[in-house]
């Protein structure tokens, strides 16, 4: 605990990276209103801020969140940056310190999948709940265990456009394969869905699923299946056909999912699992496979019946010198071959 933080003021932050620092420099914490109050604020692992590429900054109200990538930030370094956002948000001559206290957790992911992370300053909420949509859906997170937080900020626009199919009713069935925590699910039953089924083998991120839906009291009108999807197809076309189906897999994950073998195993089954102009949403979150493994993939295992309809582009503040490399969401349309036209339009 760094009980010092707030009242530590460098005269000069050139110990940090000047584009870091000018992130949290313009930063403004969002208000209630706004439309998330989760969100990353710099993006250095997107190749844009050379010398930064090691360097993230998320907010996940009230807190934020330092990661480094492969080398451990020195205490001067770490220094500088929480100096930086209390000068920012001026803590200290804010009236109401109980409600806007500086919260700052550093996470170092070094070699070897090691990971070290601290609670530098301030509080974390117990419950930590964050939202989107303008406060309408409500997501757990925890920022003090393990590498990933209870929500993906990359996903937020695959989320969105989700919560809006099913705002138009275009959209009344999913099935979520590796839902980990179900945030697709929370955000398509809060635009109206009928029913979701949610799929994962991990049985305490499902867990966490089910408090997510009974924070946003929609419980009843999802499901949670703790099994390995490859074990599990009956069941699921049992469940279905659906409107949408939405695949977001881990990249690599030794026993359970190595997405440059398995995911076309996934893919050739979506037909089966799909109404006719049901929509596909697949995700891949793997660097050194571009989007053209996707398409190819779903050519290969579907055919012309799986449409391409367009890439949804990333968040802003997650923008890449590299696309490629950078998380890829691909959205298909099953179109069965009475309604796909001769020319394969």
């Amino acid at each position: 605990m760094r009980s010092s933080i707030l009242l530590l003021f460098l005269s000069s932050h050139s110990l940090g990276h000047p584009a870091l620092l000018n992130s949290i420099k313009s930063f403004h914490q969002p208000p209630s209103s706004s439309v998330a109050d989760a969100c990353r604020i710099f993006h250095g692992r997107g190749g844009l801020h050379p010398g930064a590429e090691h360097l993230t900054l998320d907010y996940y109200a009230p807190a934020f969140l330092l990661t480094s990538f492969g080398i451990e930030l020195e205490e001067k370094e770490l220094d500088s940056y929480c100096s930086a956002l209390s000068e920012t948000l001026d803590v200290d001559d804010d009236d109401d310190k109980s409600q806007h206290e500086l919260t700052i957790v550093y996470q170092c992911r070094g070699a070897n999948a090691t990971t070290e992370t601290r609670l530098l300053c301030g509080t974390i909420p117990d419950p930590h709940i964050v939202t989107e949509n303008n406060g309408q859906d409500q997501y757990l997170v925890h920022l003090l265990r393990g590498q990933n937080h209870g929500l993906f900020l990359d996903m937020a626009n695959g989320r969105t456009w989700l919560r809006n199919k099913c705002l138009n009713k275009d959209i009344s069935s999913v099935l979520n394969l590796f839902s980990y925590t179900c945030a697709f699910s929370v955000a398509a039953l809060n635009g109206g869905a009928d029913k979701v089924v949610n799929v994962d083998m991990s049985k305490g991120a499902l867990k966490v699923g089910q408090r997510n839906h009974e924070l946003n009291g929609i419980s009843s009108k999802a499901s949670f299946l703790s099994h390995d999807i490859f074990k599990t197809w009956g069941k699921m076309k049992k469940e279905g056909p659906f409107d949408c189906i939405v695949v977001d897999p881990p990249s690599y994950q030794k026993g359970s999912f190595v997405a440059k073998k398995d995911y076309g195993k996934v893919i050739r089954r979506l037909p089966s699992l799909l109404n006719d102009n049901g929509y596909a949403l697949l995700c891949l979150n793997a660097p050194e496979m571009d989007s053209d493994f996707l398409s190819e993939k779903v050519m290969e295992e579907c055919g012309a019946e799986m449409v391409f309809v367009e890439r949804l582009e990333n968040p802003s503040t997650f923008e890449s010198a590299f696309p490629e490399r950078a998380l890829k969401v691909l959205l298909f349309q099953y179109q069965p071959s009475d309604d796909v036209s001769s020319d394969g339009a």
